[in-house]
């Protein structure tokens, strides 16, 4: 695939399947290579290693359209790999490689429900512009990626900023009428090359033991899945009673029969077929009844519990949400510039100032498991909840920190990353970060069969597995900031997004509203351990008087105080300290460095050298100023060594300040002050006794 200078390889490999699979084996993997850019990496061993975040984020772009549409009986171990071979900045590659992973599925023969093609769309200013470049895309107000079928939509990923649902709509359409011509494209390839496209032919399954669990398991599931006053476990544990008595059932069965032998052919075929029968139970259920397996109706929103600042007050942020049975913990940190994450990617942009990193460890779904490794899931989460926050983050001018925020999920029912985002604003605004507005996210779901469908609002565990679609849409209460739907199905209309949006909306606004009543706007001031930021405005000639000979003054502020100095050429001095303790201190010096003299104040100094005609005192950081021998004493001054030493500490005043910058000073005034103080109280009138 080829775009202006942007060239991407996609490769599909198709190997025979293995035993005891009962799942599609598909691996999309995206490579970057750095020679793209005309960059050498810049690890040790000077070649890629791990794979960055932004290429983990595009392969799982990949696999997110293409999953559903391999049919769902295929067994054989499947792998995409796209490979970026150059980069034009004004060519993302991402697209491409989606696109070209069609291409390649298509070319390779493997049964596949497409073509499939994926366009980026961007909004600058009222204009939509189809596959914009990198820089317009930090420009405009949208940055969308659809993808499609000849059925409809299968995928979309977005980030806006507060932008209306309807214009979303739009965009998506916008996005789709290219997406309809990419395809077209693909089936002239096909044709001009003389390849026929290989269609999905599902092969026969033996259905005795499906006909016989629905046949003995109906009444029971239904009765259990209708009980809308039990919980979660309760319910599974319920569903488990019933597989258990059908198997002893089974097992109680003559040998020679159908469905034994049936089962001793396929020792998972049960399991397999009972979730099945419960999945299109539930369903029915959802479609004929408008019911769902807790009780709920179709657009009504689980019960939700919010707290700001729970950590103790190391922590600068913390917030914890909750809804139904998932509930996250999150913190937001903040840092100096220094802080932000270096990006050893294709990218152009190479800094991060806002990080949100996202933790799904076992406990959190009642497993054990290994922790400590990041994966995709977690990569890809993160990235969305980072999409719903950013929009409404303050600039760098105004609140120039780099931001951390870190969702931990201790329980998991449905929608984890949503609540990431409602958590996670809640955390910014505790840690003192101005948002311009709170954030909430939702998770939309949809059953489907034929021309029937219905739309679920907070969409549980089960509902997500059992359903076609996992729609999650972020934002404010004036728009939306972020976006991700994955279509298990061939494609979805416009009709379905628009009450899937308008759903979103009202829940999002009812989430606001319970969020708002814990915090609604930021706290005024950062914690106290936060890094404290200060901006001052100095001379440019007094740059060189903070920074000293050779940066000695500059590296003493900082070993003194703590904090860090960053100086522009035009006079901005900023000041970073670990506290406000630090900075203070740090404000202070640098103020005492740039501080002028001024006539007539009086100041404690230190002599700093003794000559023959006076002494010179040091009265500011690297001002000295002259004391005259006639401004010494009352009385004449032969030597000034018999009056002042070297480091000695003295009250001068300063009596005039040159064009030249030539302080002079006077400690005999002071003196004459003092004495014209005490003969004003010995004359002042003393009050009579009254008698």
């Amino acid at each position: 695939m080829e775009c202006g200078d942007t060239a991407v390889l996609v490769t599909a490999t198709r190997s025979g399947g293995r035993e005891g699979i009962d799942f599609l084996p598909l691996i999309c993997d995206y490579e970057e290579r750095l020679y793209a850019a005309g960059r050498i990496p810049g690890s040790y061993m000077r070649r890629e290693s791990r794979p960055p975040e932004r290429a983990t984020l595009t392969a799982r772009l990949i696999d997110r359209p293409m999953r559903p549409l391999f049919p769902s009986w295929l067994r054989d171990d499947l792998q995409v790999v796209a490979t970026c071979l150059s980069l034009d900045e004004r060519v993302p590659a991402d697209v491409l490689a989606v696109t070209g992973a069609s291409i390649a599925t298509l070319l390779a023969g493997i049964p596949f429900n497409g073509p499939m093609a994926a366009v980026r769309v961007g909004l600058l200013g009222d204009d939509f512009v189809l596959n914009p470049s990198y820089r317009e895309i930090e420009r405009g107000d949208l940055d969308l990626v659809v993808a499609g079928t000849p059925d409809g939509v299968v995928m979309v990923e977005a980030g806006a900023n507060q932008l209306p649902e309807q214009d979303v709509i739009e965009a998506i359409d916008f996005g789709y009428e290219a997406i309809c011509e990419l395809i077209k494209a693909q089936e002239q390839l096909l044709k001009d090359l003389g390849i026929t496209q290989v269609k999905p032919e599902k092969p026969d399954e033996d259905s005795t033991v499906p006909a016989y669990l629905e046949k003995q398991c109906t009444k029971a599931i239904s009765a259990v899945l209708s009980k809308f006053d039990q919980s979660k476990d309760e319910r599974d544990t319920a569903l488990e009673t019933v597989k258990g008595e059908v198997s002893e059932t089974i097992a109680g069965l003559k040998e020679d029969h159908a469905v034994r032998q049936a089962l001793a052919s396929s020792p998972k075929l049960l399991g397999n077929s009972f979730k099945a029968l419960t999945k299109k139970l539930m369903r029915q259920q959802i479609l004929k009844d408008g019911k769902r397996v807790d009780g709920r109706s179709l657009d009504e929103v689980r019960q939700i519990s919010a707290m700001a600042g729970v950590l103790p007050r190391r922590v600068h942020g913390s917030g914890l949400f909750q809804r139904g049975l998932t509930q996250v913990l999150s913190t937001a940190t903040l840092g100096t510039p220094s802080d932000a994450q270096e990006m050893d990617d294709l990218h152009p942009n190479t800094e991060k100032l806002y990080l949100h990193h996202y933790n799904f460890p076992p406990y959190s779904v009642g497993e054990a498991g290994r922790i400590g490794f990041t994966g995709r899931r977690e990569v890809g989460h993160g990235r969305l909840a980072r999409r719903g926050l950013a929009a409404v983050l303050p600039g760098e001018e105004e609140f120039p920190y780099t931001v951390r925020v870190v969702s931990e999920i201790t329980e998991s029912n449905g929608s984890s990353s949503m609540a990431s985002v409602c958590v996670g604003s809640m955390a910014l605004m505790a840690a003192g970060v101005p948002l311009k507005a709170p954030v909430a996210g939702i998770a939309m779901g949809l059953v489907k069969d034929g021309n029937q469908f219905a739309v679920l609002t907070d969409i549980l565990g089960d509902e997500d597995h059992l359903g076609d679609m996992d729609f999650k849409v972020a934002g404010t209460a004036e728009g939306v900031t972020a976006l991700q739907m994955d279509i298990k199905i061939e494609g979805i209309n416009e009709q379905i997004m628009e009450i899937a949006l308008e759903q979103a909306l009202q829940a999002r606004l009812h989430i606001l509203g319970q969020m708002n009543q814990v915090i609604a706007e930021a706290r005024e001031v950062t914690s106290e351990n936060a890094p404290s930021m200060v901006t001052l405005k100095v001379d440019a000639d007094k740059i060189r008087d903070i920074i000293g000979k050779g940066g000695a003054t500059i590296r003493g502020i900082t070993e003194a105080s703590g904090a860090t100095v960053d100086i522009d050429d035009d006079g901005t001095v900023r000041i970073f300290g670990q506290d406000q303790a630090a900075r203070d201190a740090a404000v202070a010096m640098v103020e005492e460095i740039t501080a002028e003299a001024e006539v007539g104040a009086i100041y404690e100094g230190r002599v700093a050298r003794i000559v023959d005609f006076g002494a010179f005192v040091n009265i500011l950081p690297g001002k000295d100023g002259l004391v005259h021998i006639s401004q010494i004493a009352n009385e004449r001054v032969e030597n000034v060594a018999d009056y002042l030493t070297e480091g000695e500490e003295v009250r001068v005043k300063v009596l005039d300040v040159d064009q030249r910058g030539r302080i002079k000073l006077s400690i005999k005034e002071l003196l004459d002050e003092e004495i014209e103080e005490e003969v004003t109280e010995a004359q002042a009138p003393v009050d009579e006794p009254t008698e």
